[in-house]
């Protein structure tokens, strides 16, 4: 007999760390994933900003992101997980608790997961602290970092969790919106709340917003490749394993990605007569938001036809109806995130709901009775229920949208009542080291006096005891 047990025979005591339920490929991939979309905001979203913004703004701009990170993991498992995906409190939002007990993190995630839920709450975090980031992208080169430090928690309790519960938790509109990994819950929620958010802080400073050149435009291009390659994760995990939908996911999201670079690259070339590096990397991101709410129940003809949208679209908004409309020039978005990630979220969210493959749905969603993609309840005869989840995805945005404009206005407002939301003016002229006593790169910034001339510098120092005293006569 087992000494240790005696019910079990010997050589039978059961591993612990390996339960009958756990699937050893799915937790391996989940946590990849995971790790994945986490090395899009540190450092993907760390270098990205840095290095896009103006020189003086680049430790600025990477510290919100690394802020953002840290800030949002602690409010999530202290918090605000529970509140997205936790028991009902509200027909909106759960209820706060924490997410940090081993009974908890060890249990199987639901029956039809093979994987700890500890997983999920560390894949869901990185969502939710990617959203934050993101956002901060509209705030770049005068938010007052100390408002931010507060607007982080706030936002992600007040704000972020209503659209996760409503739509992925166990909310009202779980069962009738398509957001395969985030198209409204994600990148509607950040590029509309960093806009709003923009309109209470107020523009950058005047000679800023006039000339913004980046710094450093290869290290950009190296935070838009961890951000291109991590979205392998961001789109590969959604379905908790690593199944065939995981596969099409994946291969979906590069074919939108890659068609959407090459359309707003040539409509750059086009119009500007220049290929431009920035144009690229936003046609890049532009593609992969636009697949994200899509990227497993589309097929990849419907891919391409989103990345030739995703790249036509956004760029129509931010290249011609940015410089033409009063609205627009009035809220300084600086990255442009509402284009990129609001107008690509929401034109994903509707495609969605007009290229779903009733087929893939059934394998995404098998406990939910989505409506067909509009097209294919057209072909198939099922029309109603195709125009019912164009329906849905309409409602789905629109609520995404109120919600994230008032409660940031809100949050905004009550954050203004305690400490200014905008750096002063003098600060905004001299940049980082005005706000963190740091500066990004070892050479002369911005402002500063040139270095004495070199025969100056260059002359010998006379000794003391060489020097004639010095007489009053």
């Amino acid at each position: 007999m087992n000494q240790i047990n005696p019910g079990l025979p010997n050589g039978l005591w059961p591993d612990e760390a390996n339960p009958r339920w756990l699937n050893k490929g799915d937790n391996g991939w989940e946590l990849t994933s995971a790790a994945m979309v986490g090395l899009q905001s540190v450092p993907g979203l760390v270098i990205l900003y840095g290095s896009m913004v103006k020189k003086k703004w680049a430790v600025n701009s990477a510290f919100m992101a690394l802020y953002a990170f840290a800030s949002v993991l602690i409010c999530w498992v202290l918090w605000a997980y529970r509140m997205s995906f936790g028991s009902k409190m509200i027909p909106i939002l759960g209820k706060p608790n924490q997410a940090l007990a081993e009974v908890f993190l060890l249990a199987q995630y639901q029956a039809e997961n093979y994987i700890p839920t500890a997983d999920y709450v560390f894949y869901q975090f990185a969502f939710a602290a990617i959203t934050v980031i993101l956002l901060a992208g509209s705030l770049l080169g005068r938010m007052n970092f100390y408002a931010w430090m507060l607007f982080v928690p706030l936002w992600v309790t007040l704000s972020y969790t209503v659209g996760a519960y409503t739509i992925w938790g166990p909310g009202f509109l779980r069962d009738y919106i398509i957001d395969y990994a985030g198209g409204y819950v994600i990148h509607l929620s950040s590029g509309v709340a960093g806009f709003t958010a923009a309109y209470w802080v107020g523009p950058r400073h005047s000679h800023d917003r006039q000339h913004f050149p980046p710094n450093n435009i290869i290290n950009m291009l190296g935070g838009a490749g961890f951000l291109w390659m991590g979205w392998t994760g961001f789109n590969g995990g959604s379905p908790l394993a690593a199944n065939r939908i995981t596969s099409l996911a994946v291969l979906n999201t590069h074919i939108c990605t890659a068609t959407s670079l090459l359309v707003w690259l040539s409509l750059d070339m086009a119009v500007y007569l220049k290929s431009s590096v920035i144009g690229a990397v936003q046609g890049m991101i532009t593609g992969l938001v636009c697949i994200t709410p899509g990227a497993g129940i589309v097929d990849s003809w419907a891919a391409i036809i989103m990345g030739i949208l995703s790249g036509s679209i956004p760029w129509f908004t931010m290249m011609v109806l940015h410089k033409k409309s009063a609205f627009f020039q009035r809220v300084d978005d600086t990255l442009g995130v509402f284009h990129t990630h609001a107008v690509a979220g929401l034109l994903g969210g509707l495609l969605s709901g007009l290229f779903a493959n009733p087929e893939l749905l059934k394998m995404f969603y098998p406990t939910c009775s989505h409506g067909p993609g509009f097209i294919y309840g057209v072909l198939n005869g099922d029309f109603k229920r195709g125009l019912h989840q164009m329906g849905f995805q309409v409602i789905g945005a629109l609520f995404i949208t109120v919600w994230n404009v008032v409660v940031t206005s809100l949050i905004c407002i009550l954050i203004s009542r305690i400490i200014d939301l905008r750096m002063d003016e003098d600060d905004l002229e001299i940049g980082d080291d005005a706000a963190h006593g740091e500066e990004a790169y070892a050479l002369w910034g911005d402002g500063e006096r040139d270095p004495p001339p070199l025969r100056f510098r260059m002359t010998p120092r006379i000794p003391s005891f060489c020097r004639r005293p010095y007489t009053n006569q």
